[in-house]
């Protein structure tokens, strides 16, 4: 392992070094291993989650190394660097015509994937599903139990490069069309209702006491959240700008179905 961060470090700092074959075998190694599980760009630490940030530098140093080809999958034809994730059956994993995994993504056995993208060095756990038409960015983290809804964007790193990768942790709910990006962290249990958007400036306030309480990058457990506004003044004028209004907190349960189900009720939250 040591020897493999050294040479990805040396890669990163000088890109000539992409021209020597043992470089390009260990990026595909490192490729390797993130589509079968074995490494993860970010995993839990107690708490907190550790970024492997040369496993992350991998990822972007296997573009430039690959070459473009054709790939064809039944009637579809596709023109790219990057292969298609392959052997679902032998993962345990459902895949529905047309949901894409590029190669270098682990999704684990009980994940369902509705005709939805995943984009390599992301993570998907068990027993979550990615509803139509979601997208899980570049090197995403998306716990087990999660649902994202129809049309969900969860962010990547890669373009532009960023530090953290978004990260949706366990029995998390994300609604409809709404939008995770820029290395946000949705915290366990949390429930977010549709066409929620939370970059890491947005403002989530907690609503629920007689005083507001502002997050920013953070979701925190089991909040259920929708979407709201606050007025901000500017030179021309005074204006209404997005924010998440946390209007309550999901109970504990040992039944995450009846709990989440629970807290749609409770709150009127559009999913």
């Amino acid at each position: 392992m040591e020897k493999m961060i050294k040479i990805i470090e040396a890669a990163w700092e000088n890109r000539n070094y992409l021209e020597d074959a043992d470089t390009q075998e260990t990026i595909r190694e490192v490729l390797e291993q993130l589509d079968k599980g074995a490494l993860r760009v970010a995993e839990p630490d107690g708490n907190n989650w550790r970024v492997n940030e040369w496993v992350k530098k991998a990822v972007v140093l296997y573009f430039p190394i690959q070459q473009m080809e054709t790939i064809e999958v039944g009637p579809y034809e596709y023109h790219d660097k990057i292969p298609l994730k392959k052997h679902y059956k032998e993962q345990g994993v459902r895949v529905v015509p047309p949901a894409v995994v590029r190669h270098g993504a682990y999704v684990e056995a009980g994940a369902i994937l509705m005709p939805s993208y995943v984009n390599l060095g992301s993570w998907v756990g068990a027993g979550t599903m990615v509803d139509t038409w979601a997208t899980v960015g570049s090197c995403a983290q998306i716990g087990r139990n999660v649902h994202l809804s129809g049309g969900v964007g969860i962010g990547g790193v890669l373009e532009p490069l960023q530090a953290t990768p978004t990260i949706i942790e366990d029995d998390c709910f994300i609604g409809s069309r709404s939008i995770v990006v820029e290395g946000v962290r949705v915290r366990k249990g949390a429930v977010l209702g549709a066409n929620v958007v939370i970059t890491k400036s947005t403002r989530i306030i907690d609503v629920t006491g007689t005083e507001e309480k502002i997050y920013r990058g953070e979701v925190p457990e089991n909040a259920v959240v929708i979407p709201g506004s606050y007025t901000k003044s500017f030179p021309a004028g005074n204006y209404q700008v997005s924010c998440a209004l946390i209007i309550g907190q999901r109970k504990e349960s040992t039944d995450k179905k009846t709990s989440l189900n629970q807290a749609l009720r409770d709150h009127s939250v559009a999913v």
